[in-house]
């Protein structure tokens, strides 16, 4: 298959209408180009990789044909409209079952249908079973419906895609919502005056971190842990989940990532988060604010833990990082 054609059925998929129910909107449109061009058949038809679909048809019943005998297949190959004044005396359709036979078209022109890519999709096409051709006026009419349909279609894949962003986005939504509650339920469980701790695993999503570190913070001002820094273990526990995400899952959202809390009887925050990934030693990370790891990315995140955290560990081949936050001292 030619490179032109497999792009341009990766566009046609983009638009997900082939094989959809009838719509209003195309089937106005194609009732308004058999009236300005006064013809009994009218059709938006849909090349696929061997067949023509018809999306809205008007004065025939056909629910789609083979591509060899479209005479939009030769429509879409062209640039602007195609026109078959006589198909009887053209050596192209002459010997085509829909010419010889029922319903016996003699006259067809088809307007393609062309995405902004240049990408022929389709067309919007008129048919009659006698000769003829059309005015200009009516040839000016046909373009101008044509241009209606793409905008129809354009308008419906994005329609499309928001419906799905919204839904993604209430998915998203709820599985934070899921997360925090878990969060609570654990925090409701642990009395202020002894020592608290909660195990979560989470998905190797970017997007369920947010919820994770909510609910963490939420327990650390709760506690009262150092206040006033609550900021540091905010940044170290997003740096340390984003890393375990990243680098330990390979972005791998079918692996999950451990976070532990726990906060002991002096209101030392004891934070674990662990991941399945190979490991690593963080003693060979260059230093971010240092020749030569200024202009490297990596090991920032593993730099800021260290600066905002009072203690940190990593265990089990860098696959098990410990952090701990001490409590302000009194005179502090």
């Amino acid at each position: 298959m030619e490179a032109n054609e497999t792009a341009r059925l990766a566009a046609l998929g983009s638009y997900r209408i082939l094989d959809t129910e009838p719509e209003r909107a195309f089937d106005d449109l194609a009732l308004l180009a058999s009236r300005i061009c006064g013809t009994p058949i009218a059709l938006i038809t849909l090349i696929d990789r061997d067949r023509q679909w018809v999306k809205s048809r008007v004065g025939i019943e056909v629910q789609e044909t083979s591509r060899e005998v479209a005479f939009c297949h030769h429509a879409i190959r062209q640039q602007g409209l195609f026109m078959v004044p006589d198909a009887t005396q053209d050596a192209r359709f002459r010997d085509n079952p829909f010419v010889e036979s029922g319903p016996k078209i003699r006259f067809y022109t088809g307007a393609p249908l062309v995405t902004p890519e240049g990408h022929a999709l389709g067309t919007l096409c008129v048919l009659d079973h006698r000769p003829r051709t059309l005015t200009s006026e009516q040839k000016e009419g046909l373009d101008a419906l044509r241009r209606q349909v793409m905008a129809q279609l354009t308008l419906r894949r994005h329609l499309d895609e928001l419906r799905e962003a919204l839904a993604e986005r209430d998915r998203m939504e709820e599985e934070r919502e899921r997360l925090l509650e878990e969060l609570r339920k654990l925090s409701d469980l642990l009395p202020l005056s002894t020592a608290c701790q909660f195990n979560l695993v989470i998905p190797a999503e970017p997007k369920c971190i947010p919820a994770v570190v909510e609910g963490v913070m939420k327990i650390v001002r709760e506690k009262r842990i150092d206040p006033g820094n609550e900021a540091d273990v905010e940044i170290a526990l997003c740096e340390a989940l984003a890393n375990a995400v990243k680098h330990g899952c390979g972005g791998d959202s079918t692996k999950h990532v451990q976070c532990c809390v726990a906060i002991e009887q002096d209101g030392e925050l004891l934070v674990v988060v662990r991941d399945p990934g190979d490991g690593f030693d963080p003693a060979t990370l260059p230093s971010p604010v240092a020749a030569p790891g200024i202009m490297k990315t990596s090991g920032r995140g593993v730099f800021l833990i260290n600066q905002f955290m009072d203690e940190v560990r990593y265990e089990d081949g860098g696959r098990t990082l410990h952090m701990r936050k001490r409590p302000a001292r009194p005179d502090h």
